[in-house]
C-alpha cells in the first residue's frame, strides 16, 4: 500500500496516501486493533462533530480568533461529513481511550486535510492551510468535545428515531383498546383463571404502560440538551473566548433546529453522565414494558389450537423448515430480545458512569455506543413490532367466549350474595366434578338456577367501560 509520512508529537508514522486523515488517526488504528470489523465508532457520533466543528469554527470566527477563510472550509468539509461522503475516513473503534481523544482527532485531521485540498493543496503537502489542533480544534479540547458529541448524537437519535416510533405504537395500541373494548374475556392472574375484564381493558394497560415511559423519556431531555462545550480540559474554560460555551451552543442550535445550550457547570458535564445514565434508565424502563406487552400479546396469540388463542397475530412468514403451516410470534420475539439488549447495555451504562476519576469520565465511548445502540433498536423495534403486529392483530371471539363460558373465576360474583367460603365450595365442586359452574351452584342448593343468571353474568363484572 502506497503510504504518505505524516507526523505528531510522537514523531512520524504512515499513512495511506489518500487518507484525509493524520498520525493519531493512524495511531489509533495501529493500537487498537479490538473488533475493528464490528464495533466503529457510531456514524451518529461522527455527524454529531460535524455540528460541532462546525458551530465551534462558527463562534470562534465571530470572536476574531479564527478567519472567514479557514471557518469557510471548516464549515464546507463538516457538510460533506453530514452528507456523508467521507464515512470511510472514520475508521477508529469505540475501544480507545476513555475521552474519546483519538475519535475527537480524527475529525479534526479530516476536516484540517480535506479542507487543504478542497482549498486546492495535496495531502503530500508538509504545510496545510488548516491545522487540526490550533484551527479545528481552537477553543476546544476532546474533554469536552466528546461529551458535547454525546449529547448531541443521544439527543437527535431519541427525537428523530425512539420518540416517534415509541408515539407510533402507543396510538396503535389506544386505537385496538378502544376496538377492543366492548369483548369481555376472562382475566387471567398468575397464569391462572381470574375475574373478567375486557380485552380492550387489557389493551388499554398496555397503552397505559408506553404512555408513562414516553412521559419518563421526554422529561429527561433537557438535561441532554445540556453541552460541555467551553469547559475545555477540566471544566474551567481555559483557552476559550468570552462566553465560548454560549455562544458555540446557540450556533448548533441553529445548525440542529434542537434545543442545545451551554451546561450550566462544566465541570458536571466534564466528570459524570449522569444525564445519559439517567435518559437511558428511562430507556430501560420502557425495554421492561415492551418485554411484557410484546410476552403477552405473543400469549395470547398461542396455539392456534392448543393454546390461549384469543387474539390473532399477523401471519408474516413460514415459522419452521419442517413442519407444514407453522406460524410463529417472530414480531415479539424480536421485540423480546431487543428489551433483553437493552436491558444488558443499561448495565454498561451504568457501571460507565460510576467510574472515571476526579474531573473527567473516562467511559465515554462505551457509554454512547452503548446508548445509541439501545435507542435505535428500541425505535426500530417498536416500528416493526407496530406495522408487522399490532396494527393487524384481530379477536378471536369463539375462543374468548368459550375460555369465559368455562372459567370457574365467575363464581366470584356469588361473593356478596352467598359469601367467600360458600362460592368456593360451588367452584371446588364444579371442579372437582367437571361441571359447569352454574350446574355445581343449583346442585349445592345455595341459589336457583334465576339467582344464577342474574348473579353471575360477565358483562358486569367489568366496571366502566
Amino acid at each position: 500500500m502506497e503510504c504518505r509520512i505524516e507526523k505528531d508529537t510522537m514523531g512520524n508514522v504512515k499513512v495511506p496516501i489518500d487518507a484525509y486523515y493524520g498520525a493519531q488517526t493512524q495511531r489509533s488504528v495501529e493500537n487498537f486493533r479490538i473488533a475493528q470489523d464490528i464495533n466503529r465508532m457510531p456514524k451518529e457520533i461522527i455527524r454529531a462533530f460535524a455540528y460541532l466543528k462546525m458551530g465551534a469554527a462558527l463562534a470562534n470566527k465571530d470572536a476574531g480568533v479564527l478567519s472567514q477563510e479557514k471557518c469557510d472550509l471548516i464549515v464546507r468539509v463538516c457538510d460533506e461529513i453530514l452528507d456523508g461522503k467521507l464515512d470511510d475516513s472514520f475508521p477508529l473503534v469505540v475501544w480507545q481511550t476513555g475521552s474519546g481523544t483519538q475519535t475527537n482527532m480524527n475529525v479534526n485531521e479530516v476536516i484540517a486535510y480535506r479542507g487543504h485540498v478542497l482549498n486546492g493543496g495535496k495531502l503530500t503537502d508538509e504545510v496545510k492551510i488548516l491545522s487540526p489542533n490550533d484551527d479545528v480544534n481552537k477553543s476546544q479540547s476532546s474533554n469536552d468535545t466528546f461529551p458535547s458529541a454525546m449529547h448531541i448524537a443521544a439527543y437527535k437519535m431519541l427525537r428523530e428515531n425512539t420518540i416517534p416510533a415509541l408515539e407510533m405504537l402507543h396510538k396503535s395500541l389506544i386505537m385496538k383498546s378502544r376496538e377492543f373494548m366492548p369483548i369481555v374475556k376472562i382475566g387471567r392472574t398468575h397464569f391462572m383463571d381470574a375475574t373478567p375484564l375486557t380485552l380492550g381493558q387489557e389493551f388499554s394497560g398496555y397503552a397505559a404502560q408506553l404512555e408513562y415511559g414516553i412521559h419518563a423519556l421526554k422529561s429527561t431531555l433537557p438535561h441532554l440538551a445540556e453541552l460541555a462545550l467551553g469547559g475545555t480540559a477540566v471544566g474551567t474554560g481555559i483557552n476559550t473566548p468570552d462566553n465560548f460555551g454560549e455562544n458555540v451552543a446557540r450556533k448548533i442550535a441553529q445548525l440542529t433546529g434542537l434545543p442545545f445550550v451551554t451546561a450550566p457547570n462544566k465541570f458536571e458535564a466534564l466528570a459524570t453522565h449522569d444525564a445519559i445514565v439517567s435518559t437511558h434508565g428511562a430507556l430501560k424502563g420502557i425495554a421492561v414494558s415492551l418485554m411484557k406487552i410484546a410476552n403477552d400479546i405473543r400469549m395470547l396469540g398461542s396455539g392456534p389450537r392448543a393454546g390461549i388463542g384469543e387474539i390473532h397475530l399477523p401471519e408474516n412468514e413460514p415459522g419452521s423448515s419442517i413442519m407444514p403451516g407453522k406460524v410463529n410470534p417472530t414480531q415479539n420475539e424480536a421485540l423480546t430480545m431487543i428489551a433483553a439488549q437493552v436491558m444488558g447495555n443499561d448495565v454498561a451504562i451504568s457501571v460507565g458512569g460510576a467510574n472515571g476519576q476526579f474531573e473527567l469520565n473516562v467511559f465515554k465511548p462505551m457509554i454512547i455506543y452503548n446508548f445509541l445502540h439501545s435507542a435505535r433498536l428500541i425505535g426500530d423495534g417498536c416500528r416493526s413490532f407496530n406495522d408487522n403486529c399490532v396494527i393487524g392483530i384481530e379477536p378471536v371471539k369463539e375462543n374468548i367466549k368459550k375460555h369465559l363460558d368455562d372459567s370457574l373465576m365467575l363464581v366470584t360474583a356469588l361473593n356478596p350474595k352467598i359469601g367467600y367460603y360458600k362460592a368456593a365450595s360451588i367452584a371446588q365442586k364444579a371442579y372437582r366434578e367437571n361441571k359447569s359452574l352454574k350446574q355445581a351452584a343449583v346442585e349445592s342448593g345455595l341459589l336457583t338456577a334465576e339467582d344464577f343468571d342474574n348473579w353471575v353474568d360477565p358483562s358486569k363484572m367489568v366496571g366502566n367501560i
